[in-house]
């Protein structure tokens, strides 16, 4: 195992970022400031059409304040995929609703559309689909369902800067979307998340919400929470937002050319007028997915991941009993593969001989 290790994630930080970080720490001026309000106005801009920005301190708090801001607590119920990371759940519950577990298709991973509907009640008060892998989810059907119950639509965009359906950004489609910038995302902002919104008085309940309450100090107009950005994490993430679309294209050359050269394996599919951004590179392994995992790592030092091994619905801090059998298909079979902007063909190309060589040595 004498070549370097390929990661399944590696952030880019480079010396523009230090150097932002460097002029931010001589101003003396740290906590949310005018690096986050720049930062703000630049996502906006570069991925979102123009549609406002809120930064947060995390991609969870980016959840929670949404969901809050929305309207969303006890009584409420909001349908949400069980085959992703325990975010999208854990914001539903901290705000006292209720998430109701919905199955996936096996395609694009992302939420079900005739499934969920059968699970609309007269208690939902929305859907939140999460943008899977950097695969959008079904947005227009997902709005159409809700325009016709009456209900609201919120994004879960954690992994997906950038992509869009039929040339729509997404982030625009919900009341809400919700974009994470924690270490391993397309982007970074150290840690941090984005909410994006075109409703002004979700807009100004997320400002209230993450300052304690208050738009102007002492003036607390409400029960608030420290969920603040600092000037630190945003110079970085204003760097990052300069080099996103380049580093996009590079994932997606990437992944075009693993799907051309990987054999004996479920390649990831793109839906029609979809963009997909490949925050992960996810394919589907039938049989020995898990020793394929480990030997990757062991024989050939080469990284990779399971999102998700157990479904949100069978952990301990759910314990729900739905039957989702296409999440429990996933959650047995798909492995991500590095994609990252970092690596080199010879990466690449070390990755397929790799993956190929134990897949067929296991057929």
């Amino acid at each position: 195992m004498s070549q370097d290790f390929i990661p399944a994630a590696r952030p880019i930080i480079g010396a523009e970022e230090r150097a932002a970080v460097d002029a931010v720490l001589a101003s003396g001026m740290l906590a949310q400031g005018k690096e986050v309000a720049g930062f703000e106005q630049e996502f906006s801009q570069v991925l979102l059409d123009g549609r406002a920005s809120v930064a947060v301190n995390s991609g969870t708090s980016g959840l929670h304040l949404g969901l809050l801001a929305s309207g969303v607590g006890p009584g409420d119920e909001v349908i949400v995929p069980s085959f992703t990371f325990a975010a999208t759940g854990n914001s539903v519950a901290l705000t006292g609703a209720t998430p109701v577990f919905a199955d996936i298709e096996l395609d694009y991973y992302t939420l079900d559309v005739a499934h969920v509907e059968s699970l609309i009640t007269e208690k939902t008060k929305g859907i939140m689909p999460v943008h899977l892998y950097g695969h959008p989810f079904a947005a227009e059907a997902f709005a159409a369902l809700c325009e016709k119950h009456g209900i609201d639509l919120y994004e879960d965009a954690a992994q997906a800067h950038g992509a869009a359906v039929n040339g729509k950004k997404v982030g625009t489609f919900g009341k809400f979307g919700m974009f994470s910038l924690y270490p391993t995302k397309n982007m970074t902002s150290g840690e941090g998340g984005m909410v994006s919104t075109s409703d002004i008085e979700v807009e100004r309940k997320l400002r209230l919400l993450r300052n304690q309450g208050m738009e102007k100090q002492y003036e607390n107009e409400l029960v608030g929470f420290n969920n603040r950005m600092t000037d630190l994490h945003a110079a970085i993430g204003r760097v990052q937002l300069t080099k996103v679309e380049a580093w996009t294209k590079q994932r997606q050359a990437n992944a075009a050319f693993l799907n051309a050269n990987l054999e004996g394996v479920g390649t990831p599919k793109v839906a029609d007028g979809a963009e997909h951004v490949y925050h992960q590179y996810t394919i589907r392994v039938s049989e020995g997915r898990d020793d394929l995992h480990e030997r990757l790592r062991s024989e050939y030092n080469i990284g990779s991941g399971v999102y998700y091994p157990v479904p949100n619905h069978r952990l301990p801090s759910f314990n729900s009993t739905e039957d989702l059998p296409n999440t429990e298909i996933a959650a047995k079979e798909v492995l991500s593969l590095p994609v990252h902007p970092s690596l080199t063909q010879d990466d690449l190309e070390r990755i397929v001989t790799a993956v190929n060589t134990i897949v067929k040595a296991g057929a």
